[in-house]
């Protein structure tokens, strides 16, 4: 939805550290994008964006994060590949913040499945549509999973928000990892750092942790919501090296 942005070293790498601790004038590239899983069977969003004419912050000398210029609005983005709202059965939301949430009222016959936390902290009616998560079982090193799909898999993720989640979908020997915040840059995973952004913070050290193993055990393709290397990996189908 947005791309050409930038965040700086500080917000990426200084959750743990510090903002002090790192330099400002050394910058990442930013974006935002969403993503949909097309089993043949369903159609899964994994979060959904903002909704239609939410206006960004204005590109600014300094600033931490800029997410950058709009491509397309989030429903915009979604009818371009071809989709109906009404064809999408389940939404997998990693987290509460509204780039990731804010449109899941548009799609009518979607299972929302969110944590608990999130959904509490979101206000989200009990039942009906809403799937509060149970993470019922093991998947490899993460010990609370939930299996949504032949092959994809709800994942207890705590710490950018007291209810993260990631995803991750398992195709032809690749394991794709839909991570939500876990890192915003795929720098930051690399130099195993926290950004500034998290409710939790030993449980978010915890999660990358998790993440990181996991990566240094399987193939993975590492998908970002807010940098150019979540769409690039995702095309390329590039494998994470740690």
């Amino acid at each position: 939805m947005f791309d050409g942005g930038f965040m700086n070293q500080s917000f990426a790498f200084g959750g743990e550290e510090g903002k002090e601790k790192y330099d400002e004038q050394i910058i990442y590239r930013s974006s935002l994008q969403n993503f949909l899983i097309d089993t043949g069977q369903e159609v899964i969003l994994v979060d959904t964006g903002f909704k239609t004419g939410m206006s960004a912050p204005a590109r600014k000398l300094g600033a931490p994060l800029y997410m950058g210029e709009r491509v397309a609005d989030y429903m915009a983005s979604f009818e371009a590949l071809g989709y109906k709202p009404e064809q999408v059965t389940k939404i997998l939301v990693t987290h509460k913040h509204s780039d990731h949430s804010d449109c899941i009222s548009q799609f009518p016959n979607a299972k929302v499945y969110i944590s608990a936390e999130d959904a509490d902290a979101m206000k989200l009616p009990r039942g009906g549509n809403i799937v509060r998560a149970t993470y019922g079982e093991t998947y490899h090193n993460f010990p609370h999973a939930q299996k949504v799909a032949e092959g994809i898999w709800f994942v207890e993720a705590k710490g950018h928000t007291k209810g993260n989640s990631i995803v991750i979908a398992e195709c032809d020997g690749l394991y794709y990892m839909f991570h939500g915040d876990v890192t915003y840059c795929d720098a930051a995973l690399k130099a195993n750092k926290l950004s500034i952004v998290f409710e939790d913070m030993a449980a978010a050290r915890e999660t990358l942790d998790r993440v990181r193993d996991f990566i240094q055990q399987h193939p993975t393709v590492y998908l970002s919501t807010h940098c150019p290397e979540g769409y690039e990996n995702l095309e390329m189908k590039r494998v994470m090296k740690l």
